[in-house]
């Protein structure tokens, strides 16, 4: 009896169970390197030379921000985390996409509905064939059903659409991690961006009023008959032009000014930030690890990987179409004529039986959906591999700019201290009567040219900086997945 009893039990477990059609997922392959072709610039190696980070030696995590050492820009992207709206719509998707999960799970267990009901029906005297005599008796049913459907996951159709919106669920959710970091990378570069033009601010102004210095300078010796009034004419473009320029920036700061402020949730007028042209930006030292541990740094990659799996899904499903379905479904509960023996013993009813349904011709439908599922796989695969390479090239262009702009930075010093020693020189020989002010003239543009290039390339610099960090995923890695 026992041994019946479990080769029973055995049985239903194994027809519950059922088993899975379609492909097994296998992780695609990706174009890959031992290491990346740009080496990190000279402020990125040690005393022993630089050497790949391993996983144990990333110092990016949650607030990578925190490494560039400024109060002001650790506040704002504090204020992103909270009210960017952009990060609320990615959150959302992804509570959307984990409902999913449950909504597809419950297909696991028993539909178990009612319907209870309370007729009296009086039949027409004219109805076709009706005796007469019986018009007008009538009948009356108090019903309750209860209804109990179960759908038999026989071919892995249930399980794997269930795998599926999983999979979607934490796709989203790297979703939400690649929108969190470049919309906080986005404002740093924005505020990088907004100290460099009032770096430039500062510049501007303190040109203007060297270049009026030089106009008084030509007006004194224009007066003491020692230089033409071209001279004086000169000098007054010069500062003309400078002044626009002055003006003009501040064109420039404003607009990131605004950008930052609808980053943080706050309309521009509302929002403020006061001027720092002296702030210090450092150059942060970036880990950026072996091409490899990029695949589960980047939240994008991530993502595309889990679509991977997910369509890898949908081919099962279409596929499962092929096979019949089979449904037990089961009737049970009371029906009366009164309520006095609704509930009466004899009053119990039941039905109970499995139903199954093959579609024997369909005009190759589930063919173009099972056609339909395996492109979309084939799709979804190049994507996955195509950000991956996006992400490569994206760690190696920045690279490469960081190791480029440190010698450039160098170059652009020495190029602007030689642009100030060479006004000095001209303007001492105009002052002497030795050269006429066109020299002075030049000088000045070309060191106010190498003076703005200076700004501009520490500029670059920090922005480059930040994207490195993005492109290597913020300090994020796949073990932040949800485990759905």
């Amino acid at each position: 009896m026992k041994r019946h009893l479990a080769l029973a039990i055995a049985s239903v477990s194994l027809l519950v169970s059922g088993c899975m059609v379609g492909p097994k997922y296998v992780k695609p392959t990706v174009p890959m390197a031992p290491a990346f072709k740009e080496q990190p610039p000279e402020s990125f190696k040690g005393s022993d030379g630089w050497k790949p980070a391993q996983p144990g030696d990333q110092t990016l995590r949650g607030k990578w921000w925190e490494i560039f050492g400024d109060p002001q820009l650790n506040e704002l992207e504090e204020e992103v985390t909270q009210s960017n709206q952009d990060l609320k719509v990615a959150e959302a998707r992804f509570r959307q996409a984990r409902a999913m999960i449950r909504f597809n799970r419950s297909a696991e267990f028993p539909t178990i509905s009612t319907s209870p009901s309370i007729v009296n029906e009086r039949y027409s005297a004219n109805q076709p064939y009706f005796p007469t005599s019986l018009a007008n008796n009538g009948t009356g049913a108090f019903t309750l059903p209860f209804d109990l459907s179960y759908e038999v996951d026989l071919w892995g159709r249930v399980r794997r659409t269930v795998s599926a919106s999983r999979e979607e669920a934490q796709a989203s959710a790297a979703d939400l991690q690649t929108a969190n970091l470049s919309l906080h990378a986005e404002l740093a570069a924005d505020y990088f961006e907004l100290r460099s033009a009032d770096a430039q601010k500062q510049l501007l102004d303190d040109t203007v009023k060297a270049y009026s210095d030089a106009v008084q300078l030509t007006q004194n010796r224009f007066e003491g008959g020692a230089s033409p009034r071209s001279d004086v004419a000169q000098a007054k473009t010069q500062l003309d032009a400078a002044l626009v320029a002055d003006t003009d920036i501040t064109v420039t700061r404003a607009q990131f000014e605004h950008a930052i402020a609808e980053l943080v949730g706050k309309p521009p007028a509302e929002f403020n930030i006061a001027p720092a042209p002296h702030a210090a930006l450092r150059l942060p030292s970036i880990p950026v690890g072996l091409p490899a541990s990029l695949l589960e740094r980047r939240p994008d990659i991530a993502a595309g990987e889990r679509r991977v799996a997910e369509a890898n899904d949908q081919i099962g499903i279409a596929r499962a179409a092929y096979f019949p379905s089979l449904i037990l479904g089961a009737t049970g509960g009371f029906t009366g004529t009164s309520i006095t023996n609704w509930f009466n013993w004899p009053s119990r009813m039941w039905a109970v039986g499995p139903q199954l349904s093959e579609t024997l011709f369909d005009a190759g439908r589930r063919r173009a959906v099972s056609e339909s599922a395996t492109a979309n796989y084939d799709g979804t695969v190049a994507s996955y591999r195509q950000t991956t390479l996006t992400a490569f090239q994206e760690v190696e262009d920045n690279l490469a700019a960081l190791r480029i702009l440190e010698t450039e930075a160098q170059q652009q010093q020495q190029a602007t201290a030689s642009a100030a020693d060479t006004l000095q020189l001209f303007t001492n020989r105009y002052v002497g009567g030795v050269d006429n002010y066109l020299q002075v003239i030049t000088a000045q543009t070309v060191l106010l040219t190498n003076q703005r290039n200076d700004i501009d390339i520490q500029r670059r610099r920090m922005d480059a900086s930040v994207l490195l960090v993005k492109a290597v995923g913020g300090g994020w890695d796949t073990t932040q997945l949800p485990r759905l």
